[in-house]
């Protein structure tokens, strides 16, 4: 564990929340993250390599396969050392957070049923930070960096994208409130899940399965409204890009196969966005309600 975190007393760590955590234990994410920065870097390279790679064995020259295999050495290394801290770090973060947690509900006299469904909640923030961090950051720098990438080689493209961006911003602004509304709903719901089963009532048990399914259709129902939106824009991106750059100045067929996979690529990242933002909202709610 970090000194930040080494002297903190039992009470003072009761904000169970991502900026909490990373302050606690900041040096040793601090250094997952950076290799999760490169990795994504190094993956933004990909399309760009290839087309040169093309080019290179339309001249019969070899030049550009030996970059191409560079580059994904380069890739499966730090992706395997990454992933190997990774588990490391966070079961680490998850014991101690979890134990404090349990520690402080039994002080405050938190029945048994409720402290189990808490754990399991806590469960679900450092999990966000091992499984979902690197790929909200791997998104992030992947659509800054294939958008400039995309910028030099078709401004029209370019101009497209950022309207997909907006348009997934937009989306989740006007509906962000009514997202936590309803995972607010499905949380309490499931704190109770552990004190309905240990009553043995049947009629007690399958309302309460009732209702947390009613929670999560509501959930879902927003998610698909929110999807078909969203892929609306996706498809008409789609079918533009080819279109713009087949009546392009761009004559490099190399640059022109690029460009395609990374608007393919920048299209992946863009519709994983609502996903983190509907986890982000979630992780809100649990921290608000665990700590």
């Amino acid at each position: 564990m970090s000194g930040a975190g080494s002297g903190l007393s039992v009470n003072s760590r009761l904000t169970v929340s991502l900026g909490r955590i990373f302050s606690r234990f900041r040096w040793r994410i601090s250094f997952t993250l950076t290799l999760v920065l490169i990795e994504s870097i190094v993956e933004i390279l990909y399309p760009l390599f290839i087309g040169i790679a093309i080019n290179n064995l339309l001249e019969n020259r070899y030049e550009g396969l030996l970059y191409l295999l560079a580059l994904g050495l380069t890739s499966v290394v730090i992706g395997s050392a990454r992933r190997f801290y990774d588990t490391r770090i966070y079961s680490g973060i998850y014991r101690r957070i979890a134990a404090e947690m349990v520690i402080r509900e039994q002080t405050l006299g938190t029945a048994v049923s409720r402290i189990s469904a808490r754990a399991s909640l806590a469960t679900e923030v450092v999990e966000f930070l091992e499984n979902s961090m690197p790929q909200v950051i791997g998104s992030i720098v992947g659509l800054l960096g294939v958008l400039i990438i995309i910028g030099t080689l078709n401004v029209e493209v370019f101009v497209a994208c950022l309207g997909l961006l907006t348009l997934v911003a937009i989306i989740y602004r006007l509906t962000g409130k009514l997202n936590y509304r309803l995972n607010a709903g499905y949380n309490e719901e499931l704190e109770q899940q552990v004190q309905v089963i240990d009553a043995g009532n049947t009629s007690k048990l399958h309302e309460h399965f009732k209702r947390l399914m009613t929670w999560n259709i509501k959930l879902s129902d927003l998610e698909v409204v929110n999807f078909f939106f969203l892929w609306l824009a996706v498809v008409a991106l789609f079918v533009y890009t080819p279109f713009s750059a087949v009546n392009s100045d761009v004559v490099n067929y190399g640059l022109v196969f690029s460009l395609l996979m990374y608007v393919f690529d920048y299209i992946d990242k863009a519709t994983q966005l609502p996903l983190f933002v509907q986890q982000i909202i979630r992780l809100k709610e649990i921290s608000s309600r665990i700590s």
